[in-house]
């Protein structure tokens, strides 16, 4: 908000005077704060930084060490220039010391050829000040409240990115403190450009206050959060040193993005309460007879309506601790029950277990639920799995087609080929094994199949059982599956006789491996309800 150097002397009452920069022209770009006139040679202890000193030079010595000393002091404070009136003490050109001294400071000095009002200079400096600081509280006070408008109506983040935009004229971005993307906008530019490489570069933008800007990214960041519970940055793309009210602009938008995932938890604290509840009762046994009635009262009718349950999970919950993994699906219900919103979709949205995310789909009679469950795939913001069980015409098979979801969700995480949403058919043989994972007869064949296996493991710490799953997954192939196990083919080879020995099996017999296969998928989807 300050004029710089070179406005000042662009100023009538400093031309009146007829300047001329003598020295230190490198720093005509710095800010005045204020205009000190003094004719004390020791002025320096009682000027605070960003002063432009007027001085006649009567009371500046001639002495090119006690000159040179004068200029160090006024540029080791701060000082934003020194303007010297060639009237009184130095009437045709200032000491070559101390335009030496001020070149080599970078400490503009001007001189001014005729008797100069240095009042009205002063007058004239504060007046730019003065107008404007008034410019900036008239900018700081309209972002206050157009984001005061965008809090109380509970606007969407993206809204809030795009004010921003509108405001300030720079891309800007939304991530997690994990340097993740939740939202941006270009400001017009290219996407691709924006985010190219954004993790990397993030990390190495670090600072210790709550707002700062790095000038080697050229960024003006602010932590988001509220209530000492932080959970993302805000980043404005600003290549030179940020302006006071672009600060205004990013810190305010931080705030109406914490308060509104404050409003938006709370909100969805309760609607997801009502609605889990719901579901959880769906996935008992016995139906309460007022479910239906409930459920319309939320706004997701139940009666002559197509219903497909549906299970989202993360990605990979990898081996979080619980408390991150609860945030982790409290994180996905909202993004679930935001996109199904987005996809005008009525749908009861909970957690109902540890490890996903449950949601039941009310559709239209002529709807085609695989084209909304591919709308739906798309209003996710971040890699998902996305499951889906057979469309049922009713509650009673709402129960059949939520747990079926499940199945298929567990059995599609170790699937190769990703896919917008899985069905039963896509996750086949692994599927149906998920579906008789509590059938003890099927617990049984695994481990008639591999108990002899297993046991030989654990007695000699040898991985035969690792050996026969690369062998089944890559169909019998020796030469491949050798290689993804990283091991020669010669030992790779005695490791299948051995595990002929210990099975009495033939591995060349097709039907042998078909059936050991089968135990192993069986064997592993046991393994892994057993970790659940």
């Amino acid at each position: 908000m300050y004029p710089t150097v070179s406005q000042v002397l662009a100023l009538p009452a400093v031309r009146r005077g007829a300047p001329a920069v003598v020295a230190g022209a490198a720093g005509l770009p710095g800010r005045v704060r204020w205009v000190h006139a003094a004719e004390i040679a020791d002025i320096a202890t009682l000027l605070h930084g960003g002063e432009l000193v007027l001085t006649t030079g009567i009371a500046l010595p001639d002495d090119p060490v006690a000159l040179t000393r004068y200029v160090d002091e006024l540029a080791d404070v701060g000082a934003s220039g020194l303007v010297v009136e060639l009237v009184r003490h130095w009437d045709r050109a200032l000491p070559a010391a101390l335009a030496a001294a001020a070149e080599r400071r970078g400490l503009p000095l001007v001189s001014l050829a005729r008797e100069t009002r240095f009042v009205a200079v002063t007058e004239a400096v504060v007046g730019l000040i003065v107008d404007a600081q008034l410019a900036e509280l008239r900018a700081a006070e309209e972002v206050h409240e157009a984001f005061t408008a965008l809090t109380v109506s509970g606007a969407e983040p993206a809204e809030v990115l795009r004010e921003v935009v509108r405001s300030a004229g720079m891309p800007v971005v939304l991530e997690t403190l994990g340097h993740d993307v939740l939202a941006y906008d270009t400001a017009g530019g290219q996407a691709a450009e924006l985010l190219a490489d954004w993790s990397r570069r993030s990390k190495a933008v670090a600072l210790s206050e709550r707002t700062g800007y790095h000038a080697d990214a050229g960024w003006l960041v602010t932590v988001v959060g509220a209530r000492g519970n932080d959970w993302g940055r805000l980043v404005l793309l600003c290549p030179g040193e940020p302006a006071h009210r672009h600060v205004v602009i990013a810190e305010r938008a931080a705030s109406a993005l914490a308060l509104h995932r404050l409003a938006a938890r709370e909100r969805e604290g309760l609607e997801r309460h009502a609605h889990r509840t719901l579901l959880t009762e769906l996935l008992a046994t016995a139906a309460p007879p007022d479910l239906v009635a409930r459920s319309a009262a939320l706004g997701v009718p139940l009666q002559d309506r197509l219903l497909v349950g549906v299970c989202v999970r993360p990605s990979s919950m990898g081996t979080a601790p619980a408390m991150a993994t609860a945030e982790l699906l409290r994180d996905l219900a909202e993004a679930t029950a935001l996109a199904v919103r987005r996809a005008r979709v009525s749908a009861l949205v909970g957690i109902v277990d540890d490890t996903s995310v449950r949601a039941l789909l009310s559709l239209t009679p002529a709807a085609d639920s695989d084209s909304v469950l591919r709308r739906l795939s798309q209003e996710f913001p971040h890699p998902v799995v996305l499951a889906a069980g057979t469309t049922a015409r009713g509650v009673a098979g709402a129960r059949r087609s939520l747990v079926e979801a499940a199945h298929v969700a567990q059995a599609a995480l170790r699937s190769a080929a990703p896919k917008p949403f899985h069905r039963l058919s896509d996750v086949r043989l692994r599927g149906l094994l998920h579906l008789l994972a509590d059938d003890d007869r099927v617990a049984a064949f695994a481990d008639r199949e591999l108990g002899a296996l297993v046991e030989r493991d654990a007695a000699h710490g040898s991985r035969l059982l690792e050996t026969l799953r690369h062998y089944c997954a890559h169909g019998g192939n020796k030469s491949a599956a050798a290689a993804a196990a990283h091991m020669s083919r010669t030992a790779y080879y005695q490791q299948l006789a051995r595990i002929e020995q210990v099975l009495g099996v033939s591995l060349e017999d097709a039907e042998s491996v078909q059936s050991l296969h089968v135990a192993l998928l069986a064997w592993e989807i046991r393994e892994q309800s057993d970790w659940h």
